[in-house]
C-alpha cells in the first residue's frame, strides 16, 4: 500500500511519531475535490516510495485530529517533516504541483 489510512488514534505513532516527511490529506467520502485528489495522492506516493510518506484522514470518522490542525476546508494537505508541520495547502491540485509544492518545501 502506497497511501496509509490514519486516524485519531494512530496519528501520533504514524505521522508525529515518524522522522522524515508526511503528508496528511484530511479528506471525507462526499468531497468531491476530495476524491478527484485520491488518484493522485496514489500515484505520488508510489512516485516518490521511501522519501516521503502519504497519509490520508477521514475527517467524519475522525473528528478529534482535523480540529486540533484547524481544518476549515477540505481538501486540507498539511506537510510535516520529524513530526512538526511545516505547510499547508488547501484545494485540490494536479499531480505537477503538488510534486513541486513537496519538492519545494522538501529542499527548504
Amino acid at each position: 500500500m502506497s497511501v496509509y489510512h490514519v486516524t485519531d488514534d494512530n496519528f501520533k505513532k504514524e505521522v508525529i511519531d515518524h522522522k522524515g516527511f508526511v503528508l496528511v490529506d484530511f479528506w471525507a467520502e462526499w468531497c468531491g475535490p476530495c476524491r478527484q485528489l485520491g488518484p493522485i495522492l496514489e500515484e505520488f506516493a508510489q512516485d516518490n516510495m521511501g522519501s516521503i510518506k502519504v497519509t490520508k484522514m477521514n475527517v467524519d470518522e475522525n473528528p478529534e485530529t482535523p480540529t486540533q490542525f484547524g481544518i476549515r476546508g477540505i481538501p486540507t494537505m498539511i506537510l510535516f517533516h520529524d513530526g512538526k508541520q511545516s505547510s499547508v495547502k488547501v484545494g485540490s491540485m494536479p499531480k505537477s504541483s503538488l510534486s513541486d509544492w513537496i519538492t519545494h518545501e522538501m529542499k527548504k
